[in-house]
């Protein structure tokens, strides 16, 4: 392929190193020579949790309320969150578990790989990241000379 391309943070579904290695591997493995991978994903921002956890209201209607509870693991690199809705018609539960990587960790993935970063931006626009953009579009590429 010529490009693949993950948005939205799905990278970090992959819930394990080995997974999110794997996975450069596999794309690598899938590129035509000067091909690219391009990873939307947000950047980490640990001070949001308080002792390892956060809770916070997300909607507060007079129907319903929205909550996000979440748990961190540093040493995992995981976070476990749980989208709940509170209605007239009962309890609602939506889990999400990600593993976070560091804009770093991800280039040496790619190098792993063969791949090497060529852009990184801090939003779809292009602009230049920094470590108060939130997200990055990373894109890295195979060798073109292979």
């Amino acid at each position: 392929y010529r490009l693949v391309y993950v948005v939205f943070n799905t990278f970090f579904s992959l819930t394990t190193q080995e997974d999110q290695l794997a996975c450069f591997a596999s794309v690598a493995d899938h590129l035509e020579p000067g091909g690219s991978f391009l990873v939307e994903a947000f950047y980490p921002d640990l001070s949001r949790f308080d002792r390892g956890q956060t809770v916070r209201a997300t909607s507060v209607g007079l129907d319903a309320v929205q909550l996000e509870v979440t748990q961190h693991d540093p040493v995992r690199q995981l976070i476990t969150n749980q989208h709940v809705v509170l209605s007239s018609d009962g309890t609602a539960m939506y889990p999400v578990v990600l593993r976070y990587a560091w804009p770093s960790e991800l280039d040496l993935m790619g190098l792993a790989a063969g791949l090497r970063l060529r852009e990184r931006w801090g939003d779809w626009d292009g602009r230049h990241f920094t470590p108060r953009s939130g997200r990055h579009i990373s894109i890295y590429s195979s060798d073109e000379d292979a």
